[in-house]
């Protein structure tokens, strides 16, 4: 009898912890990136109003990542379970 083997692990192509800790510095950037561009300065206001509208933005694709991956792992394991069904009943 084999050993047994330690389950496997699936990694994240994107880790949505980093990027979920690091949203507002996103957000930050695209505004300096803005300012710089077009040569202008945003109001307090306008800035807090960006930083508001980024940091929903990006939250909003990241549980849209998550729903997908979710997805995607109830897939991979729908498709491995039917390939062992197969090996299994042509045996």
């Amino acid at each position: 009898m084999s050993e047994p083997r330690p389950a496997p692990t699936m990694r994240n192509a994107v880790d949505l912890s980093v990027v979920g800790d690091n949203i507002l510095d996103i957000a930050d950037f695209a505004i300096e990136k803005y300012e710089f561009t077009s040569g202008t300065t945003l109001s307090d206001e306008a800035r807090t109003e960006a930083m508001e509208k980024v940091r929903d933005a990006l939250w909003e694709m990241v549980n849209a990542f998550r729903a997908r991956r979710k997805e995607w792992r109830a897939r991979l394991f729908a498709a491995a379970d039917e390939a062992v069904r197969e090996c299994a009943e042509g045996s």
